[in-house]
């Protein structure tokens, strides 16, 4: 999930903006997290797909 969508419990503001120490805790927990944690699960699932097609292809290719 990403933090622009997120609001905070303690302060009822978006994470994004920071206000409180909570927002700003969990904006750079979220920051600070891999490359794909920004993607939803059926964007995974799609890049999964793709990626095993293309392996399917290339095996059958050099086979």
């Amino acid at each position: 999930m990403t933090y622009d969508r997120l609001v905070c419990a303690n302060c009822a503001a978006p994470v994004n903006q920071g206000r409180c120490p909570v927002c700003r805790a969990n904006r750079e927990r979220l920051q600070q997290e891999g490359p794909f944690s920004g993607l939803n699960p059926v964007a995974l699932i799609a890049l999964m797909v793709i990626l095993v097609a293309a392996l399917v292809l290339v095996a059958q290719q050099t086979a």
